[in-house]
């Protein structure tokens, strides 16, 4: 029987044990897609107690401590923080088989070296110890990322946003560890959704420039994406919940924007069309300035009507999606590849049933040029965990290239979530290792090196070209 999380956690034969200890554990971070808070970072944050630094915004843990019935109350309500610690720490026996379970004791033991098991009667003597050391000097959210040796983190950006501590942070010579935003421009694509008109005029605001019509929406837009990449930025992001496709003119575009900042709601076909001419035109400026596009695919959000009325988006009560995705996907990515205007782009979904498609669709678009220029992107949400984690990686491997994977994101709210690489390392070097151990690919450490810390830290750093800090 192996201890517990030891020092062989995850990793069943010699062979993986080795690759992990010796090309793996030690890897820098390139975090390419987090949500973690540029103003905390630059203000090297600190916190008051666990519960802050853990629970706080965490939707994965709140999302099981509502399984296990404990009161919202002590989730995202009032309770005293030692209170809602504890009821997260009745949960975490519950999440035997969950990641979170693993996740959990990973931080605890990576940042402040507790090895005990958390539980309701741990609960206690764990809570005095951390926050013994985060009160302490060397527990701020930069010490935290440096302790995880992160090299870059991408946040994720509203293209309003003034990148104001993305400005500060790039200026601080003192913090080795470049914070860059990601263009996420979710809201200028959801023309129906509440708010849309109000936050048109915060694009005015951001951009400098009144917009009367749709040629000075692109305008706007487009202004805005330079003035990202001024600050460092060279990637962006879009939550594409469901998938569409359908052509129109500019001209018919421009009627369907015109009707819409009139106050009235286009009908579905008119937002198809409106979204796919706005993330052509999106694609084709990213490609020009170099950038990564990233489709995050077949979420199902907000599912609680009366839960997200009373606590809003990203608290818990979304779900895997089931649309279908391979046409409309196929049709966008070749359209912008008919004009030359295709950017290096990740596709990730939320349904892993999509993961035999995507890991074949990136195939038809790599140009011979740069190596995995399109990427079937990492486990995401609910995908990243033991299984989900090898499924995916299985998909590429057998129809692609998986020594061309750009491995691990963090996809997280908290600075503690950085051990998810190691959990993710982990599985890489143990699906290799049993590779060899079967006798499917030779015992070649040169080879299997260079594979391994590829997919730890080199293929990112190679595929984005970021201005890393030394």
């Amino acid at each position: 029987m192996k201890k517990f999380m030891g020092e062989d956690f995850l990793l069943t034969n010699e062979t993986a044990v080795h690759i992990y200890q010796n090309y793996a554990k030690d890897m820098p971070i390139i975090d390419y897609h987090c949500h973690l808070s540029p103003q905390e970072i630059y203000e090297n944050k600190t916190f008051k107690n666990i519960t802050e630094a853990w629970l706080y915004g965490d939707h994965y843990k709140w999302r099981v401590m509502r399984a296990n019935g404990i009161s919202e109350d002590y989730i995202t309500g009032q309770a005293d923080d030692y209170d809602k610690f504890v009821a997260w720490a009745k949960t975490v026996p519950m999440t035997i088989g969950n990641p979170l379970y693993n996740w959990t004791h990973l931080e605890l033991q990576r940042f402040f070296d507790v090895y005990d098991i958390l539980n309701e009667e741990t609960a206690s003597t764990i809570w005095e110890k951390v926050n013994n050391l985060l009160n302490g000097r060397g527990f701020g959210a930069r010490d935290l990322i440096l302790k995880s040796n992160v090299k870059v983190i991408c946040t994720t950006d509203d293209p309003v946003d003034s990148l104001k501590y993305h400005k500060l942070l790039m200026e601080d010579h003192d913090f080795n560890v470049s914070v860059l935003p990601s263009f996420r421009p979710d809201k200028a694509l959801e023309i129906n959704r509440n708010g849309y008109l109000e936050w048109v005029s915060k694009l005015e605001q951001a951009a400098g420039q009144k917009i009367v019509d749709y040629d000075d929406f692109l305008n706007a837009l487009e202004s805005r994406i330079h003035f990202f990449h001024s600050i460092g930025g060279r990637v962006s992001d879009h939550a594409l919940d469901v998938m569409v496709y359908k052509e129109a003119t500019k001209e018919e575009i421009a009627e369907i924007f015109s009707k819409r900042m009139q106050g009235v709601e286009v009908s579905q076909e008119d937002e198809k069309k409106y979204k796919t001419y706005t993330l052509n035109f999106f694609g084709g400026i990213y490609a020009k300035l170099g950038w990564t596009m990233q489709f995050h695919i077949n979420a199902l959000r907000n599912n609680n009507s009366k839960m997200y009325n009373r606590l809003g988006p990203d608290t818990g009560y979304d779900s895997m999606n089931d649309d279908g995705i391979a046409k409309p996907l196929v049709k966008i990515l070749d359209a912008l590849d008919k004009e030359d205007a295709l950017p290096k782009t990740i596709l990730y979904s939320l349904n892993p049933n999509d993961n035999h498609v995507i890991a074949s669709i990136i195939n038809s678009f790599q140009d011979g040029k740069k190596p995995g220029k399109i990427q079937f992107g990492t486990a995401w949400w609910f995908n990243d965990n033991k299984d989900g984690m090898l499924e995916q990686m299985k998909a590429l491997a057998n129809v692609g290239l998986f020594s061309r994977f750009l491995g691990m994101l963090t996809d997280s709210r908290s600075f503690l979530s950085y051990t998810r690489h190691e959990y993710f390392r982990r599985l890489v070097c143990q699906l290799v290792g049993e590779w060899v151990e079967n006798g499917e690919v030779p015992n070649d450490m040169d080879l299997l090196g260079n594979v391994v810390q590829g997919i730890s830290y080199y293929n990112a750093k190679n595929y984005f070209e970021f201005d890393i800090k030394e």
